[in-house]
């Protein structure tokens, strides 16, 4: 029986006292397994999962381990749950929670920063200064569930109630798994970058946070947004996202193509989103004089850069790991009224028994998938009782 002192549960609502959740062991072994269910603190939340997508920082995550860190290292063999892109339907509440209701649907963020570090108390709680740091005799607080505590490949899930959006009955369970990467988005373009209405950003590599990157900067107002990339069905996708352009990287040299979609000027952004070689100095290159880069990327291995040319044009450079500042609050809202359908990057569906192959699809780019969502059996009974 689920009942712990000062955590608030429904009886109509039970929560078992075990949940099933996979667990990482050595690189690339996930064993499905009955493990205790998390229990809320002060300001946090149980959280039922009921839908989560599949990330490709997830895929290195289980393969390599960074950018997760447990106990202070690498994540294997620690009973670490990895997953982060997840939603669901609030379960019990923590000691003194009265934000949020059982019962409640909500999607999360990642991080919930230590809230006393320098970049925290600015908003920057993705650039929190006490990363992975809570292990030993210490707790900072900080939180990145799937990264530095257990995540979503489970049935339940704790999360502090910093990093939880409502969201409405009439979004489905898997477009609410996507507003986390449209978050990310947001959070370069706005809150990092200042994007004003009228400017133009490029979107390098039609991925998952590519192409809701492009369709994040057309609902701002971004003009014209211009997408790369080096599949045509994917770069379709962009367009109907919302990219005014897009080029065939491997019929056309995109920094060329680029410059004569801006009228010879360049680009006032670019988000780079592919992490190919080159990638990265190419993006330099197609930047008009004070343009800004967004590195939305991890690329694997070392890159060289002309920062010669960076200088000699005053183009700025930053990185982003996630969505701060609330970002995935107006991705929500942008989501909600319609600006942009994410969920035309959802290709395939799994259950929870079924994440290793869900994995694969995702790892292996299987039937072309891009956004690969994996489902509770409960939440879709649910679901076809409530449609039948």
């Amino acid at each position: 029986m689920y009942a712990h002192p000062g955590v608030t549960t429904d009886p109509a609502r039970p929560v078992p006292a075990t949940m099933k959740a996979w667990v990482l062991g050595d690189p690339d072994e996930l064993t499905l397994v009955e493990k205790e269910t998390p229990v809320p603190r002060r300001g946090e939340v149980l959280v039922r999962v009921d839908a989560i997508a599949i990330c490709a920082t997830d895929l290195d995550v289980i393969s390599h381990g960074p950018p997760a860190m447990i106990q202070g290292g690498a994540p294997f063999n620690k009973n670490f749950t990895p997953g982060h892109e997840y939603m669901g339907t609030v379960a019990a509440l923590g000691p003194g929670v009265d934000e949020f209701a059982i019962g409640q649907r909500v999607t999360v963020e990642i991080h919930a920063g230590c809230g006393q570090c320098k970049r925290c108390r600015m908003g920057m709680y993705t650039s929190c200064l006490n990363y992975g740091m809570n292990w030993g005799e210490h707790d900072k607080g900080h939180r990145a569930n799937g990264f530095t505590t257990n995540g979503g490949f489970a049935e339940y899930a704790v999360n502090n109630i910093n990093t939880l959006i409502r969201i409405d009955d009439a979004m489905s369970d898997a477009e609410a798994t996507l507003v986390v990467t449209a978050g990310t988005s947001m959070y370069g373009l706005t809150e990092l970058g200042g994007l004003v209405a009228g400017e133009s950003v490029v979107v390098t590599g039609p991925g998952p946070i590519g192409l809701l990157g492009a369709a994040v900067a057309k609902a701002l107002g971004a003009s014209p947004v211009i997408l790369t990339g080096t599949r045509d069905n994917r770069l379709e996708i962009g367009l109907a996202l919302g990219a005014d352009h897009v080029v065939n990287v491997r019929r056309e040299d995109p920094v060329e193509a680029v410059r004569r979609l801006t009228n010879g000027r360049g680009a006032d952004y670019v988000v780079e989103c592919s992490g190919a070689p080159g990638a990265i100095d190419q993006a330099g290159r197609m930047l008009n004089r004070g343009g800004k880069l967004c590195l939305a990327a991890f690329p694997h291995e070392p890159d060289q850069v002309d920062v010669g040319h960076l200088v000699r044009n005053n183009i700025y450079v930053y990185g982003i790991r996630g969505e701060g500042k609330s970002a995935t609050h107006r991705a929500y809202a942008f989501m909600a009224q319609k600006r942009f359908d994410a969920t035309r990057i959802h290709t395939h569906s799994f259950t929870l028994d079924e994440l290793p192959i869900a994995l694969r699809y995702a790892r292996e780019r299987i039937e072309d998938a891009i956004k690969v969502v994996v489902r509770m059996p409960r939440r879709l009974a649910e679901i076809g009782a409530e449609t039948a």
